[in-house]
């Protein structure tokens, strides 16, 4: 049954219903409409899975999705016009365009962690570029996921967008071996995108990979230390920690470190009150599978703030660590969740050296206020993209490519690149006929000396 609706898609996309421009802007603003219309039941969903407050949802959720339609509605004609570019001397009086070309059908896999914008901003996206989509949201976030199945479906065609329910272990590797997607769009852990990588392989089908990875934050002695402090505890325990982008673990100069512990837990008391678990604004673990994951991180070092968890509420504190075990899991996974480990060093490239052992993370953060620290640190490390005294912010600025480097992921995404990354380019190039030299045509001896002319 799947197999004849994914064969549908395909159907629909070759018939060249989606190509137009004012189609697509039309399907762009029924889903803007949608979410519009859709918003306290998306509160009230992000609150059953996450439990986001309403201002962290628009903020960190449906606000992003506006805005993302917003910048599509606005720049769509210009996004999709041909590129004029220069034709070489060889070729003249050719004249080159590049046009921008839809992919097909697209397969977006989508996380729990941000389960309507890391679903809806892709979304946009392939719709933006003229392709038909099957969206498959996570299974882990079921009241966000139930939601945006509702407003899918009650705008658009099955044949044009289609959202799959289910087992995504189940779910996905079955649609990928038994049709053959034009693109894969997977957001998620590194290990999952892994097997999606392998089995998209199998027919060459291309693939955008946002992984994580373990992000560092870095504060050098000359940072301000109470902005480093708020906006390392701001970018970490957002969401309760379980953003990718989120600073997995601090790196602090020796010198600043007992003032920045002391500033971060002054910004945890003042963002979420002494006791988080009854504050506004501090949400809950997913499930308990990582609920049991994130305590046993709880053991492998010093606790200086925080620590405290309930099972039953999926609650853990904001929790700062120091004195980390040697070898503990702790530094070699990406923990996702509100656990923020500080170590001190000495020397910046003693710092360095600790990021090149968990390399090429998904995020960098460094708080310095020299320029050459700053054009050091960016100059030696690779990274999906970060922030110079800030932390998490990069992500919301549409301007910026998204996405990783290596381990951390393949492509990139916001505004105008989301459009990109579902259009292929296409390069044309025109010749007329009332020039047609027989220089350009056999026999070809005696004519080197012009062909070096005109190719160098």
């Amino acid at each position: 049954m799947i197999t004849e609706q994914l064969q549908s898609l395909r159907n629909n996309f070759e018939s060249g219903a989606t190509r137009s421009c004012q189609f697509r802007k039309q399907q762009l603003l029924a889903l803007k409409k949608a979410v519009e219309q859709n918003e306290q039941a998306l509160n009230e969903a992000l609150y059953t899975d996450l439990k986001k407050s309403v201002e962290e949802t628009y903020v960190s959720e449906t606000g992003l999705v506006y805005a993302e339609i917003n910048v599509a509605l606005k720049n769509l004609r210009s996004w999709m016009k041909p590129q004029s570019v220069g034709t070489d001397l060889a070729n003249i009086p050719s004249t080159s365009k590049i046009y921008r070309d839809p992919l097909g059908v697209v397969l977006i896999i989508a996380p729990w962690n941000y389960p309507l914008q890391l679903s809806f901003i892709p979304l946009l996206g392939a719709i933006a570029g003229g392709n038909c989509v099957v969206l498959k949201p996570s299974e882990f976030a079921p009241a966000t996921a139930a939601i945006m199945q509702k407003i899918i479906e009650d705008i658009f065609p099955k044949d044009y967008v289609s959202i799959v329910q289910g087992d995504g272990a189940q779910v996905v590797p079955s649609m990928i071996q038994n049709f053959r997607f034009d693109h894969i769009f997977y957001t998620g852990s590194i290990p999952v995108g892994k097997a999606i990588y392998k089995m998209a392989a199998e027919d060459l089908v291309p693939v955008t990979l946002e992984l994580g990875g373990k992000s560092p934050a870095i504060v050098e002695p000359d940072a301000n230390i109470a902005v480093a402090a708020r906006r390392i505890t701001m970018g970490k325990f957002l969401n309760t920690g379980q953003t990718c982008v989120a600073p997995d673990y601090v790196l602090v100069h020796h010198s600043v470190k007992d003032e920045l512990i002391s500033n971060i837990k002054k910004s945890i008391d003042i963002f979420y009150g002494k006791d988080a678990s009854a504050g506004h604004d501090y949400g809950k673990i997913i499930n308990e599978k990582r609920f049991d994951k994130l305590v046993e991180y709880l053991k492998e070092g010093n606790i200086v703030y925080g620590g405290n968890h309930d099972r039953s509420a999926l609650f853990i504190a904001p929790t700062v660590i120091d004195e980390i075990k040697p070898g503990a899991a702790l530094m070699q996974d990406e923990i996702f969740g509100p656990v923020l480990p500080v170590i001190s060093f000495t020397t910046t490239e003693e710092a360095m050296q600790v990021v090149k052992q968990h390399a090429n993370p998904l995020a960098f953060y460094l708080f310095t206020s020299n320029k050459k620290t700053e054009q050091q640190w960016i100059n030696n490390i690779p990274f999906g993209g970060g922030c110079i005294n800030n932390a998490d912010v990069h992500f919301t600025n549409h301007h910026l490519p998204f996405g990783g480097v290596g381990s951390s992921g393949l492509g990139a995404y916001h505004g105008k690149f989301t459009f990109d990354t579902f259009t292929r380019l296409k390069p044309v190039m025109k010749t007329p006929a009332w020039f047609d030299p027989s220089i350009k045509y056999p026999p070809f001896k005696g004519k080197l000396k012009f062909f070096k002319w005109f190719i160098r």
